[in-house]
């Protein structure tokens, strides 16, 4: 179902293949069994991806930070991971992270759907732009237009599972990603906050963009094992923010797998906004 050109209407189909990106605390997903991820070489470096089922839903598995942590937010292939994800033939991403409240009133353990992006540095990792349109002349180079960065079907499902879950949830924030893999000093997350940040971490503002250029429908979910510096009276003690991120383990085990048999069961997933292309339709 990628579509090419900027608006089309999609026909009825039985499933959904989704792809699904998890971060820290989160290396694997539930019924996944022994199955072992397969090397994908893209152009711009080589992602694992585990394949499965989540419910009735086919999924590809990305784990961001690899096992063990072993990618730092610093070292993900954020360009190589929405590439593999989008020629192993997903149809859309659902994309995880724990986080940190900027809003005072975002609890620890609140789950928070995000319908906008805070991300103005627009830049990888490496410090280059943020964009798979890296060639002049590239067939398909383009500019992608939208209102809200995030779709809104995935974010529908997301937040129906997230209140199913029994928990603190909120439907919707805006997500401000930030360079690592440091923490952020209190006049930074000041900035943040005056810029309506909600809450705030290292790897999500890449991967919306990607996803974006690449046509995929992208929604995300955080879930807040602290609070940024200053925001609370008190610095959230590293004993506690870590009980918070052992905890998102499976409360994101659970919220994506509800999630997933949503979207199976109702599977029409336009792409975000339009593309202002230039050339024959995109190749990767």
């Amino acid at each position: 179902m990628r579509v090419q050109g900027s608006v089309t209407s999609h026909p009825y189909v039985v499933s959904v293949r989704l792809g699904v990106i998890t971060g820290s605390g989160t290396y694997s997903l539930p019924g996944f069994g022994e199955a072992a991820p397969a090397t994908v070489e893209t152009r711009f470096g080589s992602v694992d991806l585990t394949e499965g089922r989540l419910g009735d839903a086919d999924v590809v598995h990305v784990a961001r930070h690899e096992p063990e942590h072993r990618r730092l937010s610093n070292h993900v292939r954020h360009r190589a991971n929405i590439l593999g994800l989008r020629d192993a033939g997903v149809e859309a991403i659902l994309s995880v992270t724990v986080c940190g409240a900027v809003d005072a009133s975002l609890a620890p353990g609140t789950l928070v759907t995000f319908d906008d992006l805070y991300f103005p540095s627009n830049r990888l990792p490496d410090g280059t732009l943020c964009t798979l349109h890296d060639e002049p002349g590239a067939a398909g180079r383009g500019h992608w237009v939208y209102d809200s960065p995030f779709s809104e079907p995935l974010r529908a499902a997301l937040s129906a599972a997230a209140a199913r879950s029994g928990g603190t949830t909120r439907s919707e924030g805006c997500y401000g990603h930030v360079d690592g893999p440091r923490f952020n000093t209190r006049s930074e997350v000041r900035a943040l906050a005056s810029a309506g940040v909600t809450a705030v971490s290292q790897t999500a503002g890449p991967e919306t963009v990607l996803a974006g250029e690449a046509e995929l429908p992208f929604a995300l979910l955080g879930f807040v094992t602290d609070y940024a510096n200053g925001v609370a009276e008190r610095p959230t003690p590293t004993e506690e923010l870590l009980r918070h991120l052992q905890a998102s383990t499976a409360v994101f085990a659970a919220v994506l797998t509800d999630a997933a048999g949503l979207l199976a069961a109702d599977p029409a997933l336009p792409p975000v906004g339009s593309h202002l292309r230039f050339g024959a339709a995109p190749g990767g």
